[in-house]
């Protein structure tokens, strides 16, 4: 399918009668042009382009283009899971000594493909009926660089380790302490240093059946780091994990290609993953229907074309806008925002733990992102604004605000249909049309309305349950890791949610969030937490956007950078002369070169 793409910086359509509407042959009428189209501007029908180029030559400001829509291909099947199931298009191609990304939405295959690449599922090439056999799979890559690797896998000549998307399952097949399991695996020799790296030296005495989900994840990053393999591949190797232990994370994996080893990483958090590849493979198409494979692009070229949502090599466009972020941090005006929330100095005890907050504020229409290490008080903040916890000392000064609040951990606390769940928090809001363009369809849970709640994956949990939070009349939303089992697309989605809810009904949030660049995309201000985990924790007041990023980014020795076509931010590889430069400057966060 072809659509015809308006440039509307180019576009000057009063000073030409709109010719690309009168001489196309696809287009009736005006008002029909209009009406597909998104504004007065947009005035190419979308739906019906044959892809013919008669507007393109007629528009004499260059303002319009044709281009592809993803479309399910007649050729290159990988993987057919069965008649009417998820079909896999293409495979990326592996590199010696060098990082290779996997970007795309949740249920475009990227799974599936590391299972292919690990030998532990068998491309039937789209024939379900009658699967082929090793030696036809090869055939088919003959004279590719992937016919080698298929061989050597096959013979048994290539070791590959993989690290595996759910870490929750590891202790129902693994069994004994965490030094247990690391010693006997320790192939290479460095489970000292690794432990060490990943912090995770201090509960090598553990059983796996007592970690947590970020200690578990950092136990199978280091399992699989540890062991002597040609390939290591890593499904989601962020999840459960802190911004600190990301960056740890993505060091110790990128200390593979020291080895000559080649690295696969599928992974959502954009700032992780380039910090962590040279190269990226994007993928595309129509989620749980089926997946395209890209061609390679660099890691920041690759991450650009995602943003933008069009793949030029391919000449296709997979997203109707780009991602915009901010093109420098948002001013604050001072003395010209009404105070909507103030808290005295709070503390909060528990046995193991102390939590101590200064007094601030926050204003209407204000964004408050919350970055720090895991267990250090984040949620205990929020849970005290929400009135689940009372602070052993201070208070909230108007404690009568109505405050809708999306907890760290969903799984049973909501029952019933999607429908029954929204309706229940919306009210008579449900049936409206704003309601249906804010809420239903920008989170993607339109669909989802006659689903059981019981039956939804985690990320689709995630997003009824930030769909019902912000459903709620309120003056405060508090929404604690709602990025947690999102892909980037959504993870923005709901970025962009939240912030025109809260700009539109003239309300605040707060949201912990551990993506960075998420947390730029949504956040005006930041409150950042240090101490040291499970011991103390303290948070200062809520600072400026780039105040605050500096503040934590200092905390966490790592610069970002802007892209200077995307504006996304990036970050500097460690001892970069970029790196070095910020530090002396002291700018941890933000740079315009």
């Amino acid at each position: 399918m072809r659509i015809a793409v308006v440039d509307k910086e180019r576009c000057k359509s009063e000073k030409c009668d709109l010719v690309c509407i009168r001489f196309c042959p696809m287009v009736r009428t005006r008002r029909e042009a209009i009406r597909l189209g998104e504004d007065k501007k947009a005035y190419v029908a979308e739906l019906i382009c044959s892809g013919c180029g008669i507007c393109v030559k007629k528009c004499s400001f260059d303002a319009l283009r044709i281009v592809n829509l993803p479309d399910e291909l007649k050729t290159d099947h990988t993987h057919r899971f069965g008649a009417n199931a998820f079909t896999l298009y293409r495979l990326p191609t592996l590199k010696q000594g060098s990082v290779v990304g996997l970007l795309g939405r949740n249920g475009m295959g990227k799974s599936t493909i590391l299972r292919i690449l690990a030998g532990e599922l068998i491309p039937n090439l789209g024939n379900y009926l009658e699967p082929p056999n090793k030696e036809d799979v090869k055939s088919n890559y003959s004279g590719e660089p992937m016919y080698d690797y298929l061989d050597s896998l096959y013979k048994g000549k290539t070791q590959i380790v993989l690290k595996p998307q759910y870490v929750d399952k590891i202790p129902k097949v693994v069994s004994g302490t965490v030094s247990e399991v690391l010693k006997r695996l320790d192939q290479r020799g460095i489970l000292e240093k690794v432990a060490k790296d990943l912090e995770i030296d201090h509960i090598l005495d553990r059983p796996l059946e007592v970690l947590s989900g970020g200690e578990l994840q950092r136990v199978a990053i280091a399992t699989a780091v540890i062991r002597d393999s040609q390939v290591y591949l890593f499904d989601e190797p962020s999840s459960h994990l802190d911004i600190y232990q990301r960056i740890k994370a993505a060091k110790v994996i990128r200390n593979l290609i020291d080895e000559n080893k080649m690295i696969v990483a599928a992974e959502h958090d954009l700032a992780v993953l380039d910090y962590m590849s040279d190269d990226v493979f994007l993928l595309y198409g129509e989620p749980d229907v089926y997946g395209i494979v890209s061609h390679i692009h660099t890691v920041r070229e690759g991450i650009n074309i995602y943003i933008n949502g069009y793949i030029p090599d391919e000449n296709i466009r997979f997203r109707d806008t780009p991602i915009v972020f901010h093109d420098k941090p948002p001013n604050i005006v001072k003395g010209k925002t009404r105070i909507l929330l103030e808290w005295s100095a709070l503390k909060k005890k528990f046995e193991d733990f102390t939590l101590d907050v200064e007094a601030g504020n926050i204003g209407v229409g204000d964004v408050v992102g919350i970055l720090g290490m895991n267990g250090i008080g984040k949620t205990t903040f929020i849970k005290m604004l929400a009135g689940v916890e009372t602070p052993d000392e201070g208070g909230v000064s108007n404690p009568n605000l109505k405050v809708s609040y999306k907890p760290q951990y969903i799984s049973g606390r909501i029952d019933g249909s999607v429908e029954d769940v929204l309706r229940k928090a919306a009210g008579e809001k449900f049936v409206e049309e704003w309601y249906k363009a804010e809420i239903l369809e920008p989170l993607h849970v339109k669909r989802m309305l006659e689903r059981d709640v019981r039956i939804l994956s985690g990320g689709e949990l995630q997003r009824v349950a930030i769909a019902e939070c912000l459903s709620r009349a309120s003056d405060i939303y508090l929404l604690d890791e709602p990025s947690a089992y999102l892909d980037v697309e959504e993870r923005l989605a709901v970025a962009r949610a939240i912030r025109r809810i809260t700009k539109m009904h003239g309300v605040t949030a707060f949201v912990v969030e551990h993506d960075i660049v998420t947390q730029d995309f949504i956040a005006d201000k930041i409150m950042v937490f240090t101490g040291e985990a499970g011991k103390k924790g303290y948070a200062g007041q809520p600072l400026s956007l780039e105040n605050g990023m500096n503040t934590f980014l200092k905390e966490m020795a790592v610069t970002f950078r802007r892209d200077p076509d995307t504006k996304r931010p990036r970050v500097n590889k460690a001892g970069s002369k970029l790196d070095r430069e910020q530090k002396e400057l002291g700018r941890y966060y933000y740079s315009q070169n």
